[in-house]
C-alpha cells in the first residue's frame, strides 16, 4: 500500500505539472469571461458574435473538462490510497493503472504547444505533377483526413472544391474543427507522393502521382491578424461550382489578392458574395499567419510572398503501393507496412511521429 500511494502523489504532481504547463487555469478564466458575456440580455443583438462565443466556449470546454475530470479522480485516488486499507488495495491499483494510462495519452498535448495549435486547421489539398492520377491522388488524401477526423470527433466542412476532368479532385479545402486540430495535423502540410500500378491507362503502368497538402491554422477573429483593406485586390465573378441555379448565374465566387504576398483566395460554395468574401477572408488570414510563423516575422508588412515552388517540392512522405508496400514519412524516418490502413485514416503513428520529432528538437 506504501508503494501505491507513493505512486499516487507522483501522479498528482505530474497532472498538476501538465495543468500548468498547458494554462488550463487561465483557460478556465477565459471560459468564465465567455460564459457571463452570454448571459447578457444583449448577447443575441449580434447574431454572428453570439455564435463565436459559443463556439469558443466549446473549444474551451473541450481543452479543459477532460483535465478537470483527471485531476479529481487522482487526487480521490491518493486521498483513499493514505487511508492504508489493505482491503481497498486491489481496487485502487487497478484505478491506478487507468488513470495513468489516461494520463500518458492525455500528456501528449504537452506537445500542442505552439502558437496556434490549439485552433481549427484549414486543409488545402491540390493536384499535382500526374494528371488524372494526381487528381485520383488528391481525392484519395481527402479521404484519408475525413476518416481521421471522423474517428476523433472531428468536425468537416468542404468549403471550396474543383473536381477533376476525369476522376478525382484539382483542389479542396477543408475546414477541421476540434481539440487542436492544426496541432495535429500541422506536420501533414507538404507534398505527398504515390506510387502505384495506374487504373487510368491501358497498360496498367507504374505511375507516379504528386499531391500538396496545405494546413493553416483557422484565424476567424480579423483583430488577430490586422490585413489593411488597401493592400487587397477584390474581384467579383460567376460562379462555376456547384450549388443552384442561383450560385451559378449570379456573381457569387469572390477572389481576393493580398498584393505584397501575391497570396490568392478564391471561394464560390456560398450562395452569397458576402459569405464567400467572408470565407476567403479567413483563409486569408489563416495563410498570413502561417507565413508569418514561418517568417518569423513581427508584423503583417514584413512578409515575403510564399516560395510556391519550393515548397512544392518539398516532398515529406511516399506512399508505395507497387512494387512493395510502405509508407515512409522522409523527416521523422517513421514506416508503415500497410498502406491500407493509413490511407484509410490511421495516421496517429505519423502524427506523434512528428510531435515526438519536434517537441525533442525544440526541448
Amino acid at each position: 500500500m506504501q508503494e501505491l500511494q507513493k505512486q499516487s502523489k507522483a501522479l498528482v504532481s505530474n497532472v498538476s505539472q501538465a495543468i500548468s504547463q498547458l494554462q488550463i487555469k487561465d483557460a478556465e478564466a477565459q471560459l468564465q469571461k465567455l460564459r457571463d458575456k452570454a448571459q447578457k440580455p444583449d448577447f443575441w443583438t449580434d447574431n454572428i458574435s453570439a455564435q463565436t462565443n459559443l463556439k469558443q466556449q466549446a473549444k474551451l470546454e473541450r481543452k479543459i473538462n477532460p483535465w478537470q475530470e483527471l485531476e479529481q479522480e487522482v487526487h480521490e485516488l491518493a486521498e483513499l490510497a493514505e487511508l492504508g486499507d489493505e482491503a481497498l488495495s486491489p481496487e485502487l491499483q487497478k484505478k491506478f493503472t487507468a488513470l495513468s494510462s489516461r494520463y500518458e495519452v492525455m500528456k501528449n498535448e504537452l506537445k500542442l504547444s505552439g502558437r496556434y495549435d490549439e485552433h481549427d486547421a484549414i486543409v488545402s489539398i491540390h493536384a499535382g505533377a500526374g494528371g488524372t492520377d494526381a487528381q485520383d491522388w488528391a481525392q484519395m488524401l481527402l479521404r484519408m483526413y475525413a476518416r481521421w477526423a471522423e474517428a476523433h470527433e472531428v468536425q468537416v466542412e468542404v468549403i471550396d472544391e474543383s473536381v477533376g476532368d476525369e476522376a478525382g479532385i484539382k483542389s479542396t479545402t477543408l475546414e477541421l474543427s476540434g481539440a487542436y486540430v492544426y496541432g495535429k495535423l500541422k506536420g501533414e502540410d507538404g507534398v505527398h507522393r504515390l506510387v502505384r500500378l495506374s487504373p487510368f491507362n491501358s497498360d496498367n503502368l507504374r505511375q507516379t502521382s504528386f499531391a500538396k497538402v496545405e494546413v493553416l491554422p483557422k484565424i476567424d477573429e480579423p483583430d488577430a491578424v490586422e490585413v489593411d483593406e488597401k493592400d487587397l485586390r477584390v474581384d467579383v465573378y460567376r460562379s462555376g461550382g456547384k450549388g443552384g441555379q442561383s450560385v451559378n448565374t449570379t456573381d457569387s465566387a469572390v477572389r481576393i489578392t493580398h498584393l505584397p504576398t501575391g497570396i490568392v483566395v478564391a471561394i464560390q460554395n456560398e450562395r452569397s458574395q458576402i459569405q464567400n468574401k467572408e470565407t476567403a477572408m479567413t483563409v486569408l488570414r489563416s495563410r498570413l499567419a502561417q507565413l508569418q510563423v514561418e517568417q518569423h516575422a513581427e508584423k503583417i508588412t514584413e512578409l515575403k510572398g510564399p516560395n510556391e515552388q519550393a515548397a512544392w517540392g518539398n516532398q515529406i512522405r511516399s506512399y508505395v503501393l507497387h512494387p512493395y508496400k510502405q509508407v515512409k514519412d522522409l523527416r521523422t524516418k517513421h514506416e508503415s507496412s500497410d498502406p491500407d490502413s493509413v490511407l484509410a485514416g490511421n495516421i496517429d503513428q505519423f502524427i506523434d511521429a512528428y510531435l515526438e520529432q519536434t517537441y525533442a528538437d525544440n526541448a
